[in-house]
């Protein structure tokens, strides 16, 4: 199959995850990289053996580049990906998709118009231990699914990133940040939302950057730093999530989900990996055997899932239909808070397409 091109604008802390596992798959040829910081470019480059370095302007005047990776930062997302599409080329962007549903949607359209594919991460939903949770919950081992769990705790980033704040600006707080990657596992899972119900808090109002080098750096709080939200979903499931950078320490699962007939205890959906155990009645609780591949995989599944997609002509599971979904659900959780209500979802999607089994590592 006749590789595609890929160049990468943005090279920063996540760029490593993505250039060092996109060189695994025979389909995507990365041909350039791009960042507003020439030197982390060149840097970059370098690393990863990348033939050339490029402006962004340059990126998009290339007319042999047919995926642009956005692994910006999430308030440039919308304008990076905006850009893509205009030049013809396809879009994945780091998550989340966008900041505002405005911009999500103005991207679905302009994707549609131009017959180009545009979609977002996170991918870790297609790595080995998700797609054998799906399996088990699409052949019907724990019955019909009644709920789930989900919980994303942690002190916040400012403790290890070297210029966290971002995190709590507009874009970010941790349902923008880590949510997108629970969220996309549990509509992989289970299907679309239909409505929310959320409350959520700002515990500090500024927070103090331990890390180098800005240590001793305080940011001012402008987001969330606390949500809590229900989801009712399509299927008639119910279901709870917890974000916060507001938790010093915790003892409670990633995703549970509970059926008719049983319950089943996924991994960190920040993972392609782990271990999945189901829980029957009457039985011990059993870890399953990865049913699929890409159980240590790194960033960059999704892109290689897209470049399939442009050269078979079908439809990407990273899509942008589900990225906005899930963008629309955490603003739901927000405004929900803010207007004490049920707030009912404008979007919904499919179900991303499941990977299939028996594939050998570098193909999809």
């Amino acid at each position: 199959m006749e590789k595609v091109k890929v160049a990468v604008i943005g090279c920063g802390n996540i760029s490593h995850a993505y250039f060092g596992h996109m060189k695994n798959f025979p389909i995507l040829d990365v041909v350039a990289c791009a960042d507003l910081n020439a030197d982390a470019a060149k840097e970059k480059a370098k690393e990863h053996e990348i033939p050339q370095t490029m402006s962004v302007d340059d990126v998009f005047n290339d007319s042999e580049i047919e995926i642009v990776v956005n692994l910006t930062i999430p308030q440039a997302h919308y304008e990076i990906a905006k850009r893509t599409l205009e030049s013809g080329k396809h879009a994945h962007s780091e998550k989340p998709f966008t900041v505002s549903r405005e911009e999500g949607r103005e991207l679905l359209k302009l994707a549609e118009e131009k017959n180009l594919l545009v979609g977002s991460a996170p991918d870790t939903f297609l790595g080995g231990a998700h797609q054998t949770a799906r399996k088990l919950i699409d052949d019907g081992w724990i019955g019909k699914p009644i709920g789930c769990n989900a919980f994303m705790l942690t002190p916040g980033h400012e403790r290890w990133h070297a210029n966290p704040e971002f995190y709590y600006k507009k874009g970010g707080g941790p349902m923008f940040d880590m949510g997108p990657y629970y969220l996309t596992d549990l509509v992989q899972l289970l299907g679309p939302v239909r409505r929310v119900v959320g409350s959520t808090s700002i515990t500090h109002a500024q927070r103090t950057i331990t890390s180098e080098p800005l240590n001793g750096q305080i940011i001012d709080v402008e987001v969330p730093t606390h949500v809590v939200g229900i989801m009712e979903f399509a299927n008639g499931a119910t279901g709870q999530i917890t974000t916060s950078f507001d938790i010093w320490g915790h003892n409670m699962p990633c995703i549970e989900i509970y059926g008719s007939k049983g319950s089943l205890f996924v991994p960190d959906p920040n993972g392609f990996g782990g271990e999945v155990k189901l829980a029957l009645p009457g039985q011990d609780v059993q870890v399953i055997p990865h049913s699929h591949i890409y159980g240590d995989s790194g960033r960059g599944l999704g892109v290689a899932d897209l470049a399939h997609a442009i050269r078979e002509g079908r439809k990407q599971r990273c899509s942008g239909d589900l990225a906005y979904h899930v963008l629309d659900l955490m603003h739901a959780f927000h405004d929900a808070s803010d207007q004490s209500k049920y707030v009912d979802l404008e979007s919904t999607c499919e179900r991303p397409a499941p990977m299939e089994m028996g594939l050998l590592a570098g193909n999809i």
